[in-house]
């Protein structure tokens, strides 16, 4: 049986109907194109089997650079990520090699067998939540960061949502706080059950029930605001408050409780203190007043990916998860100035 012949950039123009020159410009990621002309060429290219030929070396050599795969076309999350990882890196003396599958399993499949084909060192793989995620199947070292492999035996690196629950806790019962209750974001996914877990534990640890069940929605403004109209429905002026705290799951979320408090005239923090989490400046900073929150300090957790890495091409490999603290931003919204 003849064996089959390895995909030219003239093969995959053909199956995606574009020419070789946009093939080209998609597959190095360069050029003005549609974002739909290049999924179809990046799926044409994975369907064919195309890897780049990259220069000849002895299969033993190091190449001394290594593949950053990240999945989180926006950057939230693993741009941070990508920083820490790439200052460590660089302290390694190692380049580092930047690819975006934009959640789509076609493009990161190509994207890895990219890397595979140019002889990285070893990937770092960065997620856009902290949901597990599938393991990339490759014979050279990987670690997960933020979202974690679905094998427990890889070495990933994930922050500890639940230390940052705590701290939010431990800081509103510090201010005098006793009625909280947490507003948090989507209730299948790992972060805001976690955070909603530990908050309602912590309250308890501490003697206290929470002022109300948690309240599970969208990561966005208006969950926030409609959140407060859940929590405050029945409340009238002049009676006494069902709630001195909202926990939020999120600082976007934070910042539209904060909006809608303010419509309703209730001061912040001083009838209802607000918090929120990731510290995401955009939204933090922006807020009125500016939250409280926490940081989830992501370029740590992404440097401890690479010197996990580094480890594990030096012949040290690490497994299992890796859980990384966080740190209590204290602002206007508790009554920090």
């Amino acid at each position: 049986m003849a064996a089959r012949r390895t995909a030219r950039v003239v093969d995959i123009a053909r199956a995606a109907g574009v020419s070789p020159g946009t093939v080209s410009k998609a597959l190095n990621n360069s050029g003005a194109l549609r974002e739909s002309t290049r999924d179809r060429v990046y799926r044409a290219a994975a369907e064919l089997g195309f890897s780049p030929d990259p220069a000849r070396r002895p299969p033993a050599s190091r190449s001394f650079t290594v593949g950053l795969l990240s999945a989180d076309s926006a950057g939230r999350f693993s741009i941070p990520v990508m920083l820490g990882a790439e200052n460590a890196l660089a302290a390694g003396q190692l380049s580092a090699l930047l690819a975006t599958s934009r959640n789509d399993p076609v493009r990161e499949a190509y994207h890895v067998r990219s890397l595979v084909a140019r002889r990285v060192d070893g990937i770092i793989v960065a997620g856009r939540t902290t949901d597990a995620r599938p393991r990339i199947d490759v014979p050279i070292p990987v670690v997960y960061a933020f979202a974690p492999s679905s094998d427990p035996d890889d070495a990933s690196v994930m922050p500890d949502d639940a230390d940052g629950a705590r701290r939010i806790v431990d800081h509103l019962l510090g201010i005098g706080r006793r009625k909280i209750v947490h507003v948090a974001g989507r209730p299948h996914q790992h972060s805001p059950r976690t955070r909603a877990e530990v908050t309602e534990q912590a309250l308890r640890d501490a003697g206290l029930e929470p002022a109300a069940p948690t309240l599970f929605g969208e990561w966005s403004e208006s969950w926030g605001r409609r959140a407060v109209d859940q929590l405050l429905q029945g409340w009238r002026p002049g009676e006494p408050l069902p709630v001195d705290a909202i926990s939020c799951g999120s600082d976007q979320i934070a910042r539209g409780v904060c909006d809608r408090l303010r419509e309703l005239e209730l001061r912040v923090p001083d009838e209802i203190a607000v918090t929120g989490f990731d510290d995401w400046d955009v939204m933090a900073l922006a807020s009125r007043p500016p939250l409280t929150t926490i940081d989830l300090r992501l370029e740590y957790l992404g440097q401890r990916a690479a010197e996990l890495l580094l480890d594990a091409i030096d012949g040290r490999p690490h497994h299992g998860t890796e859980l990384t603290g966080m740190e209590l931003v204290p602002r206007a919204s508790t009554g920090w100035a």
